[in-house]
């Protein structure tokens, strides 16, 4: 029998930097946690206050991959900030993804 794992792209947002951080993973939750524990990760480890602002997820690992790296490369805030709005309908390469509520007890 499998076990299948649900791989997921987040968004973090930090307000002190004024900036947003994207990157996929199989539990973003816990990469939240992560992200604002580590001061040592080039990007995120410059602030503590990186909060969560949306979660998708991804058929498969490697289209949660691809898709981050195509977010990434856009080297977009509009982009960003459409993404986070809970009332975007995702086109193009983006339609794969599936709009999950980021908050969890």
């Amino acid at each position: 029998f499998f076990i299948t794992m649900s791989y997921y792209i987040y968004i973090l947002q930090s307000k002190t930097l004024d900036r947003y951080y994207v990157g996929y993973s199989s539990n973003p939750w816990v990469r939240e946690e992560q992200h604002n524990l580590n001061g040592v990760e080039k990007y995120t480890g410059r602030a503590k206050d990186w909060e969560l602002k949306c979660v998708f997820e991804a058929p498969s690992k490697q289209v949660a991959i691809s898709l981050e790296r195509f977010i990434k490369r856009q080297k977009s805030r509009v982009l960003i900030e459409r993404l986070i709005e809970p009332t975007t309908i995702l086109n193009g390469r983006l339609v794969e993804l599936v709009r999950v509520p980021h908050l969890r007890d």
